[in-house]
């Protein structure tokens, strides 16, 4: 090879070597911002990771709240069914009284089983008789109709149940109507207090 061909073909080599080095420099950079682009999409991937379990977190509280309501609806729907059928309760208690005599018998054995099966009903879905004969005055679960003056008895004991109480999964749905006694001279402390 001559000479002069020796020297363009060292020029070419130089010229080779040195476009290289702005091809390696364009890499990096290619490489910086595909590396910076995987980084915010991996970010944005996390985000939106988060986001997804917040609205998983905020449907299943939703679903819940819905669920708790509806049996709370449920309750109280059954408690209105059940005050309409405490008066015929009442009434059958009331009827069950009256009629003691022999000519009555066959009726009444009737009007029992009708009783016994209609109070069984309602203990099914969940009612509890207040009978608190006997046991403490409470105004939550009582409603005192009268009050007799006795030593006999403790202050605030229930004498006599005028008409029973019930009760609706914790909520009393009517107070017992009951008579309550009192120690003579305990009212008129009270009420000079």
């Amino acid at each position: 090879m001559p000479e002069k061909d020796r020297v363009l073909n060292m020029d070419d080599q130089t010229k080779n070597s040195g476009s290289d080095q702005p091809d390696d420099a364009a890499l990096a950079a290619d490489s910086a911002a595909a590396d910076a682009e995987v980084a915010k999409l991996a970010s944005d991937l996390n985000e939106l990771r988060q986001t997804l379990m917040r609205r998983q977190a905020d449907f299943d509280n939703y679903r819940k709240r819905i669920e708790k309501e509806r049996a709370d609806d449920a309750k109280r729907h059954t408690a209105r069914v059940i005050e309409g059928l405490i008066p015929i309760i009442d009434g059958f208690e009331h009827a069950l009284a009256a009629h003691r005599e022999a000519e009555y018998e066959n009726y009444r054995k009737g009007f029992e089983l009708i009783y016994k099966q209609l109070v069984e009903s309602v203990a099914r879905l969940g009612v509890e008789r207040i009978d608190p004969l006997g046991k403490q005055f409470d105004p939550h679960q009582h409603q005192a109709m009268d009050r007799t003056e006795t030593v006999q008895h403790e202050d605030g004991t229930i004498l006599q149940v005028f008409q029973p109480g019930y009760i609706f999964h914790g909520r009393v749905l009517r107070p017992a109507m009951v008579r309550v006694a009192v120690h003579p001279g305990g009212a008129s402390k009270e009420a000079a207090n």
